[in-house]
């Protein structure tokens, strides 16, 4: 339910600042869903952006913002030994994060490079089941940190609205971020990772 909860304040701070975003005759509104790969568990997730073209007086030259927000989540059976106890666990893991970010490309033909900086938030949850009473581990576990972001991508245009592109973002939410979870069982990856990330936009 969090997830859905977070996906509706993206869109709804999209709305909120779409008003103001000043229009040219050429300003359009996107909208796109994405399926994302990283090296850190869970490894796969998917995403959803809205983004607007802010200015674009410049021949070739695009700038805009967007919104976004991707999930990954992860359910597996983990064993457990601690001191002289040995048992097994079911673990449900949630990594979600949203943010906004500006973006800047450069129209080459069918092709649009492009780059961006943004701010975001990144939640893990982590939600336990099957834990005997002396187990040391808690039912459940968040850990909630800001973050930065850049990205590299190039999307193709080969058609009026659809618009398939394939990005890389790197993350960096600090060293301090999973420190909490690493205590409950949690191991600790870097505190600053990269996904890869395939999808389409379709602009209205």
């Amino acid at each position: 339910m969090n997830k859905w909860k977070h996906i509706l304040i993206v869109l709804v701070a999209a709305l909120l600042v779409y008003p103001f975003v000043p229009s040219t005759a050429e300003a359009q509104l996107g909208v796109g869903a994405s399926y994302e790969i990283r090296n850190e568990a869970p490894k796969h997730g998917f995403g959803v952006r809205i983004e607007n073209s802010i200015f674009n007086m410049i021949p070739l030259v695009d700038l805009g913002i967007r919104a976004h927000f991707s999930n990954f989540s992860e359910k597996n059976q983990l064993n457990y030994q601690y001191q002289t106890l040995s048992y097994s666990y079911s673990r449900t893991v949630q990594d979600y994060d949203y943010g906004l970010t500006a973006i800047g490309g450069v129209s080459l033909g069918l092709l649009k490079p492009y780059v961006g900086l943004g701010l975001g938030s990144n939640t893990v949850n982590i939600k336990r089941s099957d834990l005997p009473q002396t187990s040391p581990l808690e039912q459940s576990a968040t850990q909630s940190k800001i973050f930065w972001n850049a990205l590299l991508g190039a999307q193709v245009n080969l058609l009026p609205l659809l618009h398939p592109f394939v990005e890389y973002r790197y993350t960096n939410v600090g060293k301090s971020f999973f420190q909490n979870l690493e205590q409950q069982g949690i191991p600790k990856p870097s505190s600053s990772n990269g996904r890869l990330i395939l999808g389409v936009l379709v602009r209205f």
